[in-house]
């Protein structure tokens, strides 16, 4: 939800409340956001390590040393 400035300071124990319930609210002026009003829980979720696994393949050569051409076109 975006809303202006005025709406914020005129409605934000209501905007507050919908935070709370898990909205995220972007406070804007003239149309260009400001800020976002976010409950403080939500700042940070969980990683659950692993969670990607299977998803991607790491090459077996992944640590070999580059290829002398693209060594050298790098610091060109």
């Amino acid at each position: 939800m975006v809303i202006n400035i005025h709406q914020a300071k005129t409605h934000l124990s209501k905007l507050l409340e919908k935070v709370l319930l898990g909205e995220e609210v972007i406070i804007a002026k003239a149309g260009k956001p400001l800020a976002k009003l976010v409950a403080v829980g939500q700042a940070a979720r969980k990683r659950e390590l692993g969670s990607a696994k299977g998803d991607f393949v790491v090459p077996d050569d992944f640590n070999d040393p580059l290829p002398s051409e693209v060594e050298e076109s790098f610091w060109k």
